[in-house]
């Protein structure tokens, strides 16, 4: 290994004084390779020269495309979509709460007086939140108007990280799974809901429908489990009132 010798050094004997050639020798070979490699590079640099500019000028305009496009169209997308679904949001919100519940949801599906529906601003302003949250409320129109395909269909479309929204999608499509009597799939969309979030709501509720979708499939192993998760972690909701009744019945056909 190389040593560090002060300047003025003289070896001490004729080996030292080969070491300190060789090690001389080596770091001028090192400095030349460095040179002869920066040199290389500055030569393909000058070559490609263009190549080099114009890739950059690619990326900037990407960036800037990107940006612009976020500014001037998106944005406004984003902004003209939200108008556009406070207006079929008022008929699905009326169904909820009235007897004439089927053509409220057809308003809210196909809109009325020029104005959209969520499936207008589903077409219309795809990729937006608002086109997002209208495949929600459509799916929900149409899990309550009994058109259980297209229930699935616009709530598999629907995607959401919020705690509740999230559930509800995926128990929507479950329910509409169990009144096409596919219990197996409906048990699937069940366990994705109750595993969306851990909150007091939704949470008891698809624990409840799951463990009814098992027992329809004769898993009742699979239906106790959840029943008692139910009683154990959620004894003030609603699907705790009458779970002893579940659990007993689930612990009879295990």
């Amino acid at each position: 290994m190389a040593t560090y010798k002060k300047r003025g050094y003289k070896p001490k004997s004729k080996a030292e004084e080969a070491q300190l050639e060789t090690e001389k020798s080596a770091t001028a070979e090192v400095f030349t390779t460095l040179d002869e490699s920066a040199s290389r590079s500055e030569q393909w640099v000058s070559k490609n020269q263009n190549y080099i500019l114009g890739a950059i000028g690619v990326v900037a305009v990407v960036v800037l495309g990107y940006l612009a496009y976020n500014q001037f169209v998106q944005s406004p997308r984003e902004e003209s979509a939200a108008n556009e679904l406070y207006y079929p949001q008022q008929y699905f919100d009326q169904a909820l709460n009235a007897t004439a519940k089927d053509s409220l949801y057809n308003l809210a599906l196909n809109g009325a007086e020029g104005k959209y529906g969520f499936l207008d601003i589903i077409d219309e302003y795809s990729g937006t939140k608002a086109a997002n949250l209208a495949n929600y409320s459509a799916g929900m129109a149409y899990l309550n108007m009994q058109q259980y395909e297209q229930a699935i269909k616009h709530l598999e479309q629907f995607k959401s990280d919020d705690a509740i929204l999230g559930a509800l999608a995926k128990g929507g499509i479950a329910d509409a799974f169990m009144q096409l009597g596919q219990p197996g799939e409906a048990l699937g969309y069940y366990e994705s809901a109750f595993k969306h979030s851990d909150n007091e709501f939704t949470t008891p509720r698809y624990l409840y429908k799951a463990g009814i979708a098992a027992m329809e499939l004769n898993q009742n192993e699979t239906a106790l489990g959840y029943f008692r998760r139910i009683k154990e972690e959620y004894p003030d909701s609603n699907a705790a009132s009458t779970i002893d009744v579940f659990i007993g019945m689930a612990q009879k056909g295990a």
